[in-house]
């Protein structure tokens, strides 16, 4: 059977189409967001500390080179880590603000952006638990004495690329949750794996910013509404 989850709202059990849905339907979201009411300032500000971490976490990356592997994979991790917390954060929270500014790129940007998010969930599902950092990477060959490129290791590793990867074995997911898996499989074969990393990240943290701060600007917008509808 498929995956089904009850609604956090009305209880219905329903089938999630998104991979952090937490209700049935719009009707209810909108009725439990008005019912549980956060303040927006203390949101904001988990919202901002969030994006803020995502922000050093991927600036770093244009620090490290190879020349130290072990904290080259680590910084590359973390910067996996804090992209795909963003994006869950927004998407569990915000999505009708996540699904508008999406939908004001244009198509091809569009598509770039939703297939290169899917393949980080992919690397961050995968990493560490079934895989290996270098079994997803491939570093800059370090320089040694006498190499023809003796500088290689002083390279950073926002010019290293992903690897393509096996298929994944997802017997043990339930057969919708074998769905999303093969789909960030998908995305990372065709939007990640022979691009380089500064290349995803870039792309992939530049939206979520964009999307935090527009997030920020229609919670305020809320707050600052909803005490005159009441009258």
């Amino acid at each position: 059977m498929d995956e089904t989850r009850d609604c956090e709202q009305c209880g219905a059990v329903f089938a999630p189409r998104r991979e952090h849905a937490r209700f049935c339907s719009a009707r209810c979201r909108v009725t439990w967001n008005r019912e549980n009411a956060r303040d927006p300032a203390a949101e904001a500000s988990a919202l901002d500390w969030s994006i803020t971490a995502m922000r050093d976490a991927t600036g770093r990356l244009a620090q490290v080179t190879g020349r130290h592997r072990p904290r080259a994979f680590a910084a590359i991790t973390e910067a996996v880590w804090w992209v795909t917390i963003v994006d869950a954060t927004l998407v569990r929270h915000h999505p009708d603000t996540y699904d508008a500014v999406l939908a004001g790129r244009r198509v091809a940007e569009r598509r770039l952006i939703e297939g290169t998010l899917a393949g980080l969930r992919f690397v961050r599902n995968r990493m560490g638990q079934y895989l290996d950092p270098l079994d997803f990477i491939q570093p800059g060959q370090p320089g040694e004495p006498g190499d023809a490129h003796p500088g290689d290791g002083d390279a950073c590793v926002m010019s290293w690329t992903w690897k393509p990867v096996p298929a994944p074995r997802l017997a043990s997911l339930p057969p919708r949750g074998q769905a999303w898996e093969r789909t960030r499989y998908r995305s990372y074969q065709s939007r990640l794996a022979g691009h380089t990393i500064g290349e995803t990240f870039q792309q992939s943290a530049a939206f979520l910013e964009l999307a935090a701060a527009q997030a920020a600007r229609d919670a305020e917008k809320a707050f600052t509404v909803r005490p005159a509808m009441r009258i």
